[in-house]
């Protein structure tokens, strides 16, 4: 097998892990991107609240930050997917789908969420398009639309007043028992936002663009833009392999400098954050690579 030793492996090339690649390139170190080319947005047609760059595609970002990041030569690409990560007394050892063998003395996991989609027709194919995870994001492009959210209980609940901001044309889908308290239910009738019960049945949609949600007794309404917190999976297994420390939210818990848990491993991007953003991605991924650089210059001396 081959053998090939770096500074610093990262497992996720989008930009969390790009942004960390770039730092590190920078600070003179020798890096190795192991990206599977499945970026959790590549749904999404354009990218907004990220400045110099708002509406611009996904894709372009990703690949005028890679083709930047590449102009460093002590960078390397590689097109795989991580499976198995183990320790050596030198750092990590990282084996590929693709029976290839990688050393490095440090490790970035930057390898993002897989979103689970429910069991209702139409609704993978409006996901990132008109079905929607984040205002900030997407919301100013279906200000005052008539606009869904399926939610239940307290952080339905939240999510609920924090979309209202947005548009006053709202309606809450449970798609079933709603959990929300009686107090609840009186703020929300007060604001004129109706809870419907009923489970849903289908999106009717024209190319991602969605035009109303059919529901299981017959019923339709007529919604433009939806908004919905779908059940996200890691990527990857191999924080559960390191034996990481992992919140309440299933996010890799990390500190400040984007230390993981494990001695050496670093974690930056969606899977470190709730806030799930390429700004965010952006920002923590350059924090990772440049205290990762820092402890690298510890450990020589």
């Amino acid at each position: 097998m081959q053998q090939i030793h770096y500074d610093a492996i990262i497992i996720g090339g989008s930009y969390a892990g790009l942004s960390a690649a770039m730092a590190l390139a920078r600070s003179k170190k020798t890096v190795l991107l192991i990206d599977g080319g499945q970026p959790a947005n590549r749904f999404t047609p354009h990218s907004h609240n990220v400045i110099t760059l708002d509406g611009a595609k996904p894709g372009d970002i990703n690949a005028t930050a890679k083709k930047q990041v590449m102009a460093y030569p002590t960078v390397t690409f590689v097109t795989d997917i991580a499976t198995i990560a183990a320790r050596t007394p030198h750092g990590f050892n990282i084996s590929t789908k693709n029976n290839l063998q990688y050393q490095g003395k440090k490790l970035v996991l930057a390898t993002g969420w897989k979103d689970e989609m429910p069991d209702i027709p139409g609704f993978a194919d409006c996901w990132g398009i008109s079905i929607l995870h984040c205002p900030y994001c997407h919301g100013y492009e279906v200000k005052d639309q008539p606009t869904g959210i399926i939610a239940s209980g307290e952080p339905g609940y939240d999510f609920v007043k924090l979309i209202s901001n947005w548009t006053s044309q709202l309606t809450v889908f449970s798609n079933g028992l709603h959990h929300f308290t009686e107090e609840q239910l009186a703020k929300l009738q007060q604001h004129h936002i109706p809870v419907i019960t009923t489970a849903i049945k289908a999106m009717i949609h024209e190319e991602g663009q969605l035009k109303k949600i059919i529901l299981a007794d017959g019923t339709s309404y007529a919604i433009t833009a939806l908004y919905a917190r779908p059940a996200m999976l890691q990527q990857s297994e191999i924080p559960q392999q390191l034996a990481l420390d992992i919140t309440e939210q299933g996010t890799i818990k990390t500190d400040m400098m984007q230390r993981t848990s494990a001695p050496g491993v670093y974690a930056c991007g969606d899977i470190t954050s709730m806030g799930r953003s390429v700004a965010n991605a952006m920002a923590t991924g350059s924090v990772a690579g440049a205290m990762l650089n820092k402890e690298l210059i510890a450990d020589a001396w």
